[in-house]
C-alpha cells in the first residue's frame, strides 16, 4: 500500500440475510489518492461491502470510519463518497450538462459555479462539446463518462465503482480502464473499484482485495496477489496456475506429481498436505531425457503472444505458456527452479469431511436434514456422532437425484480432478468434493452423498 494518509476503514464487518452470512468479519481500510479494487466472483460481499461503506446497507455489526470518524448513524447523502454503479442511473430526460449538474444543483451551488464545474469535468472525461446531447443518444462508453463525471463533480474524497465497466464492449472496456486510472491520477482522489475481472484488477489498482464467500482471502499490491498468492483460491483466481496436490516433507523439500523437489518455502509441519502453485509462464519445456519430469504434449493453441500448451505428465495434467510451439504428441521435459514452486496452506481443513450426525434409531442417522440407514450401529438414541466421508465418496448430481442443494463456492482444477467447496444451506457447513464435472461457481448444484462410505464415531468435540 501507499504511505499515504489512512482515510477510510471498516472494522469487522458482518452481515447476513435471511440468516444467510455475507460478509464474515471484514477488516480493511483504504488511504488518500489510492486504487484500491474489491476482486472476487459473483456471490462473495464485494458490491454488499461497497454499499455498506456507501451507507446504502447498515451491517449486523462492526464500524465504517472516514477520516477516523465513525460513520455508522450517517446517511448517504452526508458522506463524502459517490458511487458509480453498473447501469449508470442516468437521468433520460435530462441533457447531459444537466445529469452532471443535477447534485450541484440539489446542494443549490451558484449558476456559475456550476456552469464552470461542469463544463471542466466533461472536459476531463472527454465529453466536451455534448452539455446539450440527450443522454439516449450517447453510446454506451459516453453514457459511463457521463456518470463518471456527474459523480466526481460533487468534489468526493472517495469514489465508489460499483463493476462500471461491465455493460461495455472488450475494447471499450480496456480504453476505459486506462482513462479511469488516469481520472484518478489528475484528481487525486480515492477510488474503491468493484470488480470480477482479474486482468481489469491487475493493471488499474495500487491495491486488490480477493474476497470468496464473504471473507477476504488477501491484501495487497497487484505484484504481491500475482506472485504470491496466500491460498490455492487466489491462485487460481488470479491468472492460470498448475495447482496440485502435494506433502512439505521438511523444510524446502516437497513432493508432489510423484516426485521431490526444492523449493525456498519453511515453516511448515513435516508431512503436512499442501498446495503447490506452479505458474505456466514460469515452467520451461526442454528435451525429454534426464529431467525429473517428462510428459507428453496434449494441446496446443495460440493465444497471440505466447502458445498454451497442456502437458500430461505422471496422471497430471500441466499447463505451459511459451512463446515456442510443440506439437500434439511430442515428448517434453519439464523445467523449473526451485524459486517457481509456491507451496501454500489447504483452503479445506482435513483431508475427508467431518460432519455432526444424530441417532434417530438403531437403524438411522440425521445429518444436514438429511437421513439414510446403517443397521445395527451400536449408538444410542439421540446421541450426537462423528460422520466421516472423503471427497471422493460425495457426487454431484442434478437437483431432482439430489440428497441436497448446495452453494458452490469454488472450483479449482488440481491437475486430475476438480476440487469443489461447496456450502451446505442446513447446518451452515463447507464440504469439499472432488469431481470430474465443471460446474458453475457462485450457484446451487445437487449433491448425493456414498452413504455406506460414511465412518461412524464417537463426537469427541464440535466439528
Amino acid at each position: 500500500m501507499s504511505e499515504n494518509k489512512k482515510l477510510l476503514e471498516i472494522k469487522n464487518i458482518t452481515l447476513s440475510f435471511d440468516q444467510d452470512k455475507v460478509l464474515d468479519n471484514v477488516s480493511l481500510y483504504g488511504k488518500e489518492k489510492e486504487f484500491v479494487t474489491f476482486l472476487g466472483p459473483s456471490g462473495c460481499g464485494k458490491t454488499t461491502t461497497l454499499r455498506i461503506i456507501a451507507g446504502f446497507v447498515s451491517p449486523d455489526e462492526g464500524d465504517v470510519y472516514f477520516e477516523g470518524k465513525k460513520i455508522n448513524d450517517l446517511p448517504p447523502h452526508k458522506r463524502e463518497v459517490n458511487t458509480v454503479f453498473q447501469r449508470y442511473a442516468l437521468f433520460p430526460h435530462l441533457n447531459v450538462f444537466d445529469n452532471v449538474a443535477f447534485g450541484l444543483k440539489i446542494a443549490k451551488v451558484p449558476p456559475q459555479e456550476i456552469k464552470s464545474r461542469v463544463k471542466k469535468m466533461l472536459a476531463m472525461v472527454d465529453l466536451k462539446g455534448f452539455e446539450h446531447r440527450r443522454v439516449t443518444k450517447l453510446s454506451g462508453g459516453q453514457q459511463q463518462r457521463v456518470a463518471i463525471a456527474r459523480a466526481l463533480v460533487n468534489q468526493p474524497k472517495v469514489l465508489l465503482l460499483d463493476e462500471p465497466l461491465g455493460a461495455l464492449d472488450l475494447k471499450l472496456r480496456k480504453e476505459m480502464q486506462i482513462e479511469l486510472k488516469a481520472i484518478q491520477k489528475q484528481l487525486g482522489i480515492t477510488f474503491i473499484y468493484v470488480t470480477h475481472d482479474q486482468e481489469e484488477a491487475l493493471s488499474m489498482s495500487d491495491t486488490i482485495v480477493v474476497m470468496k464467500g464473504g471473507e477476504i482471502q488477501q491484501i495487497g499490491t497487484p505484484e504481491d496477489i500475482y506472485n504470491e498468492p496466500k491460498n490455492a483460491f487466489v491462485a487460481d483466481f488470479i491468472g492460470e496456475s498448475n495447482i496440485f496436490d502435494g506433502i512439505m516433507k521438511q523444510d524446502r523439500l516437497v513432493h508432489f506429481s510423484g516426485k521431490d523437489f526444492e523449493c525456498v518455502d519453511s515453516g511448515f509441519k513435516p508431512n503436512q498436505p499442501i498446495d503447490v502453485v506452479i505458474r505456466p509462464e514460469d515452467i520451461d519445456l526442454v528435451p525429454p531425457g534426464n529431467n525429473p519430469l517428462n510428459g507428453m504434449v496434449t494441446s496446443v493453441v495460440f493465444k497471440g503472444v505466447h502458445y498454451e500448451m497442456n502437458v500430461k505428465c505422471n496422471g497430471l495434467d500441466w499447463m505451459i505458456h511459451s512463446t515456442k510451439a510443440r506439437k500434439v504428441n511430442d515428448l517434453v521435459g519439464l523445467d523449473f527452479d526451485p524459486d517457481d514452486i509456491h507451496i501454500m496452506n489447504k483452503m479445506f481443513k482435513g483431508e475427508n469431511n467431518c460432519l455432526k450426525g444424530r441417532v434417530l434409531d438403531e437403524n438411522r442417522i440425521e445429518f444436514l436434514d438429511i437421513t439414510f440407514e446403517r443397521e445395527n450401529h451400536g449408538f444410542p438414541v439421540e446421541s450426537e456422532v462423528l460422520l466421516t466421508i472423503s471427497p471422493d465418496d460425495i457426487e454431484v448430481v442434478s437437483e431432482d437425484k439430489a440428497d441436497a442443494k448446495m452453494y458452490l463456492e469454488s472450483l479449482i482444477y488440481k491437475g486430475a480432478y476438480n476440487e469443489l467447496i461447496v456450502y451446505s444451506y442446513s447446518g451452515n457447513v463447507e464440504l469439499m468434493i472432488h469431481s470430474m464435472l465443471d460446474e458453475q461457481v457462485a450457484t446451487d448444484i445437487g449433491v448425493k452423498f456414498q452413504f455406506d462410505k460414511f465412518t461412524i464415531s464417537p463426537l469427541a468435540e464440535e466439528v
